[in-house]
């Protein structure tokens, strides 16, 4: 992490990753950004349905191949970078026939590294292969769920650990503690997802958050009572409802959400804590 000297407030507390020595690049590769509108949390009528979202700096976006669909083709790594949309790096790969792509990078891959896409490839850092040929013990990232590309473990530092191999399942532990199944012919990489200090930032000022595009969150016992339930009063006032409420009177707090009925409710051998 890199921490800076405290020559305002602001800075006294501020420690980001050290990104000069981990980055290998400073501008994106041209042919596999866009541009995407941004819309600040408001639907096809202007009308806000995402609070807190709104103003901060331009940016591209990189497309990334969640999937590595050239199978059996060797790739070279030719950058580390940043991805303003993502917690972890991305790196561009150089594939044998000449083609660039974009794949998430994992903790230890540096610049020069081959990776290969492949059923049965190399238990090597980077590589993707088939769940039911990663021995139990590794760590995986980037792993499929319905054979369309990486869904789970793709944040910074983020991974799963192959617990076991039973009948065309893989048994998963996830970060969160849940130990779920996932059928063994979808794809994973080894390793973790690059950037595990992403956790220890601190961006120590308010106008941090403003360049992340997010807005102020504002408290509801600050507000009136035609905005909040928890509005109005004469100075701090005490909740004055039973249960903790959202903005639009739903009860929240301690209350399941997840769908009883939902597909991969059978799939969940162990809930999270």
């Amino acid at each position: 992490m890199k921490t800076y000297s405290p020559t305002t407030p602001s800075r006294r507390q501020m420690a980001i990753p050290n990104y000069n020595e981990i980055l290998t690049a400073s501008k994106p590769f041209k042919k596999l950004v866009k541009r995407i509108k941004k819309h600040s949390g408001r639907n096809n009528s202007g009308r806000i349905t995402v609070r807190h979202q709104g103003g901060g700096n331009l940016k591209l976006y990189r497309m990334i191949d969640f999937r590595q669909t050239k199978i059996n083709i060797p790739a070279k790594i030719e950058t580390i970078e940043y991805d303003p949309y993502r917690s972890g790096f991305i790196a561009l790969a150089v594939y044998r026939d000449g083609e660039r792509r974009y794949i998430l990078a994992s903790k230890d891959m540096n610049v020069g590294d081959e990776i290969i896409a492949l059923e049965n490839a190399p238990l090597k850092n980077g590589n993707r292969l088939a769940l039911k040929n990663i021995p139990v013990g590794y760590s995986v990232y980037n792993i499929e769920l319905n054979r369309n590309g990486g869904k789970i473990a793709r944040s910074a530092g983020s991974y799963a650990q192959v617990l076991a191999h039973d009948s065309g399942w893989t048994q998963l532990k996830l970060s969160s503690g849940e130990i779920r199944k996932v059928l063994w012919d979808n794809f994973a990489s080894l390793g973790q997802t690059s950037n595990p200090d992403h956790g220890l930032t601190n961006i120590g000022k308010a106008g941090g958050s403003r360049v992340r595009g997010i807005r102020p969150t504002v408290r509801g016992t600050a507000m009136n009572p035609c905005d909040h339930p928890y509005g109005g009063g004469e100075g701090r006032q005490p909740r004055g409802t039973k249960r903790p409420k959202t903005r639009w009177g739903k009860i929240t707090g301690g209350r399941k959400t997840r769908k009883k009925k939902k597909w991969s409710n059978n799939l969940i051998i162990k809930r999270r804590k």
